[in-house]
């Protein structure tokens, strides 16, 4: 199961307790302060790890703890700290805390750490307590109290390109035609319901990483369809490639479809209109009228739009994308 967003509690280690103890040892004629100090409580770590490629184990678990310091003992002993608890977390995941939405930290990188509760100090023994004043200290620290908080887990997939349009476009089969991709391809809305990676190996000794994303229909940013769900794995991608049903003029205007998908965008974060679109016209090979195609190239050309018509059934126009695809990849 896909699960890119959660609510997880973690808390840090308490410290161990100081100790109070005195030297009691034969043919020592004056005995003293002998307790040892606490060990430090344990660190909870994020630790981003590529294999990971959902949060569906926070599902699962979402209490987190730490080990606590041992406590000190007599003979000056030092109590052994805790060992951090790391928690591996995918790539690209966004950790915010839950209380005030600040963000913590943005992991992108593999093996990028972050400490999000951190350990209580060991408290110092009696022996620590010492000085020419007090010879005798009968008292020790207690350990601090670890860190807790409630965190957030976001994961937005680091993508190249993100494959937007809506349901039925064709963009489950375009991320299959371009890459080694399987994504679930069938006839009614809704197919897609979690976001799928593929990798576009171009003849120039270039990858290209697509994101096909699920779910955008009008009200998208609001909620509607599954849109508002994985609108977030659009922002991280570099260029969007925008496919709209060209077939049938008469179901939905592929020039409205367009506008209507950005619209949601700029709802959800005016951003994501500042990067660089391929609009592809999919399906030219149910078009009966095949000008409809040049109104669209002048339409979209006039909005300064690359504007590539293809049929994912016969494969024309495919290798003219992946040549529209490499320039763009050039730029960033």
């Amino acid at each position: 199961m896909f699960v890119d967003k959660v609510k997880i509690y973690v808390k840090g280690g308490d410290g161990g307790n100081g100790c109070v103890a005195w030297r009691r040892e034969k043919f020592v004629p004056k005995g003293g302060p002998a307790g040892g100090n606490g060990g430090n409580g344990g660190n909870v770590i994020l630790k981003a790890d590529s294999r990971m490629k959902t949060l569906y184990d926070f599902k699962l678990k979402r209490h987190f703890k730490a080990k606590r310091g041992q406590h000190g003992s007599g003979s000056n002993k030092h109590g052994k700290s805790a060992e951090d608890l790391i928690i591996k977390v995918p790539v690209g995941t966004v950790v915010k805390d839950a209380e005030t939405g600040e963000i913590l930290a943005d992991l992108v990188n593999e093996g990028e750490e972050v400490v999000v509760a951190t350990g209580g100090k060991g408290g110092k023994g009696n022996a620590m307590f010492k000085s020419a004043t007090n010879q005798a200290p009968d008292y020790a620290e207690e350990g601090e109290k670890g860190e807790e908080r409630w965190i957030e887990l976001e994961l937005k997939l680091i993508a190249d390109a993100g494959i937007i349009g809506f349901p039925n476009a064709g963009k489950s089969t375009l991320i299959s035609v371009l890459s080694h991709a399987k994504p679930k391809i069938a006839d009614y809305p809704f197919t897609t319901l979690s976001p799928v990676l593929g990798v576009l190996q171009l003849d120039y000794g270039k990858s290209i990483v697509l994101a096909d994303i699920p779910g955008l229909i009008e009200g998208a940013s609001q909620g509607a369809g599954l849109g508002h769900e994985f609108l977030r794995h659009i922002e991280r991608t570099k260029f969007l490639i925008h496919v709209i049903d060209i077939s049938d003029f008469r179901e939905r205007d592929p020039i409205q479809a367009f506008e209507s998908i950005n619209k949601e965008m700029k709802e959800y974060n005016p951003k994501l209109l500042e990067k660089p679109q391929i609009i592809v016209g999919n399906k030219i090979d149910m078009l009966s009228n095949k000008e409809e195609i040049n109104k669209l190239k002048d339409a979209f050309s006039k909005k300064s739009y690359i504007f590539i018509p293809i049929s994912l059934v016969t494969k024309e126009g495919i290798n003219k994308l992946k040549e529209e695809i490499y320039k763009l990849s050039q730029r960033f």
